[in-house]
């Protein structure tokens, strides 16, 4: 009876130190399990202007910790919603990335609210030899052709983004394959700035300017220049002319020192001499001529 008590007591102390061991284990030693959450991820590359589908989600277990500001926790909060930036596989989806209405579709989508787009027609001269891409940074320039006493240039608008080349997206994906490749820039505008490249557009020509995106000033003040920055001289052509259709004779002195507010400019002219008395003296047949001064 002894001997059974006394293997009973060791197998209880043997059963006893296991459990402390195990306890010690777990609470000191072994990993603990974090609570994570779940968060919605792109399940492949999202391009700008791309309506999102179910087939392009994922679902994503993170920490607590990990979970971006904005994050997409449901699948229906992204569905049909259009990327407005490219979106790398394996992504956590965040809320500023997506369309603000929910059904835009397109490009339409990633105009930001009180712009709009508007598109202008180049050329390989007037869009900086096809250097100009999406999302590039450009100035508006404005030519009125005629004569050289009516044609001027002036900057109308400045630091204007462009949208898309073409019928190129921004992401460079074609929308049309058989669309030309640079036949128009599709500008981002406001609804003022709009009108004024509307009337550019019907008045003259347009021309672009590329600038670097980094680059908030502003260059000129927009003051129209004309042809005179180009004939130094041109100028004063022009005030004879307008003088010279008035009836003014500006072979007057007078004139024209009342119009030009000095003398005229040029050689002067050597004093006239004085007068003299010429006298005519005959002795017998002899002529004589006597000259006095006066």
């Amino acid at each position: 009876m002894d001997r059974r008590r006394l293997l009973i007591l060791f197998a209880a102390a043997w059963v006893s130190a296991g459990l402390l061991t195990w306890f010690l284990y777990a609470s000191t030693i072994a990993p603990k399990k974090e609570v994570r959450t779940q968060i919605i991820a792109a399940a492949r590359d999202l391009a700008v202007g791309q309506m999102i589908q179910s087939t392009d989600l994922k679902t994503l277990s993170v920490l607590p910790r990990d979970v971006p500001r904005g994050a997409v926790i449901a699948q229906k909060d992204a569905l049909n919603r259009v990327a407005l930036h490219p979106v790398a596989a394996n992504t956590p989806l965040v809320s500023n990335q997506l369309s603000v209405l929910s059904g835009a579709s397109g490009i339409p989508a990633t105009i930001e609210p009180g712009h709009r787009a508007v598109s202008v027609q180049i050329t390989d001269a007037s869009g900086v030899a096809g250097l100009i891409e999406a999302g590039a940074h450009v100035d508006v320039l404005f030519t009125r052709p005629g004569s050289m006493t009516e044609a001027i240039t002036s900057t109308i608008l400045q630091n204007v983004k462009v949208l898309s080349i073409g019928r190129m997206a921004p992401t460079g994906q074609t929308v049309d394959p058989k669309a030309p490749r640079v036949p128009v820039a599709t500008l981002i505008v406001t609804p003022e700035e709009a009108q004024k490249l509307e009337l550019g557009k019907n008045q003259g020509r347009i021309s672009l300017t590329l600038r670097n995106p980094l680059d908030p000033s502003h260059g000129v003040d927009g003051t129209p220049i004309g042809t005179d920055v180009l004939d130094p001289t041109l100028s004063a052509r022009l005030a004879r002319d307008r003088r010279l259709r008035n009836g003014i004779d500006l072979n007057d002195t007078k004139t024209f020192e009342q119009l030009s507010g000095g003398p005229r400019s040029g050689p002067k002219k050597e004093p006239l001499p004085p007068p003299r008395a010429v006298v005519d003296v005959f002795r017998g047949d002899k002529h004589v001529q006597e000259v006095f001064q006066q």
